[in-house]
């Protein structure tokens, strides 16, 4: 790890344990790694890549499921290729980081499920692996962390006025974002929207044009077909639960 503290995990889910109720997975700008155990006593290490659209499947019996978040710009340096690449796939670690993955994926079986461990194991690796790094790189991704963060604003900033904060070309700075974030800046600032709106609750079917105005739709009409396009159902129908039907994980 290079001097100073750097910060590469955004924060930690844990979604372990057994469950009938249906699991939605929510449009997501980040780039996570899940670590999950069956009852079968399988245990699988992937990348989970940005969604740009929602997706519903089935309650199942899954004993260990951690998702760690990667930190905004940190997922091209840690995992190497171009995040764009990884965009609505779920692909097994091993894929990207060979031999290394395998190994810590044995290590992560045999914590015995202890949660606190295996995120610690986690973490380890990958402070290893961006010790590898050069400066370049965590420039870079400094870069694009502060670009995702004024995107993900309530009012994100203009693309003109963000490149020129973060000192490139709009051209420069929509290449770094697409590459290394995995998303246009269009595509990140309506996810993160989105994801504020959905954050704020279930909310009266009469106080859908208030949400819109809060969470920086246009208007209701605006925000009604973001929620079609990237949720599959309008905000009505999904904040009263009517969702579309559940598929296989």
């Amino acid at each position: 790890m290079t001097a100073g503290p750097v910060a590469l995990v955004e924060d930690v889910h844990d979604l372990s344990g057994a469950t009938g109720d249906d699991l939605v997975r929510l449009p997501d700008t980040a780039t996570t790694l899940v670590f999950r155990g069956t009852a079968a006593g399988r245990c699988d290490l992937l990348v989970a890549g940005p969604r740009t659209r929602a997706s519903y499947h089935a309650g199942k019996d899954l004993p260990i499921c951690l998702r760690v978040r990667l930190r905004p710009g940190m997922a091209r340096p840690l995992l190497g290729p171009p995040i764009s690449e990884l965009v609505d796939r779920v692909t097994p670690l091993a894929d990207l980081w060979g031999a290394s993955a395998a190994r810590l994926e044995r290590r992560l079986a045999d914590l015995d499920g202890d949660r606190h461990l295996i995120v610690q194991h986690i973490e380890a690796a990958l402070r290893a692996r961006i010790g590898t790094r050069p400066p370049d790189d965590l420039a870079r991704a400094h870069l694009v962390h502060s670009a995702a963060r004024a995107l993900s604003a309530r009012r994100p900033m203009r693309l003109p006025d963000l490149a020129h904060r973060v000192s490139v070309s709009e051209r420069h700075l929509r290449r770094l974002l697409t590459e290394d974030a995995g998303l246009p800046p269009k595509s990140f600032a309506r996810i993160a929207r989105l994801r504020d709106a959905l954050s704020r609750g279930r909310v009266r079917s009469g106080r859908l044009a208030q949400l819109a105005a809060t969470t920086g739709y246009y208007d209701q009409s605006h925000m009604t077909a973001e929620f079609c396009s990237m949720m599959g159902v309008p905000p009505g129908a999904f904040f009263a639960g009517r969702l579309p039907a559940p598929q296989p994980c």
